[in-house]
């Protein structure tokens, strides 16, 4: 916290965020960011349909100290695209068969959630939105929620996943996602733990 304070004192920048820190580290920094007279506003989590462990602890601590979620992934790697499908190889040219890419997208590519990802798409065509646009609206309709870092390849996936800033889903639709999706969801809080930086601040 001392070298982000070094950083916006010499004014290199202007406020600081934080990314995949538990509520327990998101609250003592708060608490020393304010000792030093420094703005921390954000915490960069991975956030999507499919994976939700920041919903019970992060979000509501975030929430109470004033701290907006710039969250990453809400296309999960891509699957919530409807692209991968189950028993079908990953096509050529995606994530699932770059080497750099094929660790972050491989434990979502089960059967059973690529199943269940495909039951979306005529939900997002009641909604007039492509899998990918109803993925990003979902992520961007949640309160906590300031921005999205997507990820694109080609200059069209930026173009298409703008698209779905201001579309409001209706609760039905919302509860409709939830039904569907359940069943693979990941929610457990402590996987946060698991992916936060092993020194705290």
């Amino acid at each position: 916290m001392e070298a982000f304070a070094d950083v916006v004192r010499a004014g290199k920048a202007l406020y600081i965020g934080v990314s995949e820190w538990t509520a327990e580290q998101i609250r003592a920094a708060h608490r020393l960011a304010r000792e030093l007279r420094i703005p921390l506003v954000s915490n960069q989590p991975q956030y999507s349909m499919l994976w939700r462990i920041v919903e019970d602890e992060v979000v509501p601590t975030s929430a109470e100290l004033g701290i907006g979620q710039i969250v990453w992934s809400p296309i999960a790697q891509g699957v919530l695209t409807g692209k991968y499908r189950p028993g079908t190889p990953p096509p050529a040219g995606s994530r699932a068969t770059d080497d750099n890419g094929a660790n972050f997208v491989a434990h979502w590519l089960r059967d059973d959630v690529l199943t269940r990802v495909e039951k979306l798409r005529p939900l997002a065509g009641q909604a007039g939105l492509s899998q990918a646009q109803l993925a990003v609206a979902w992520v961007l309709q949640n309160p906590a929620v300031s921005a999205a870092i997507m990820g694109a390849s080609r200059p069209e996936q930026v173009t298409e996943n703008v698209e779905a800033a201001g579309v409001r889903l209706d609760d039905d639709l919302l509860a409709a996602v939830d039904e569907v999706l359940e069943p693979v969801v990941v929610r457990d809080p402590a996987l946060t733990k698991a992916n936060a930086p092993k020194a705290r601040a």
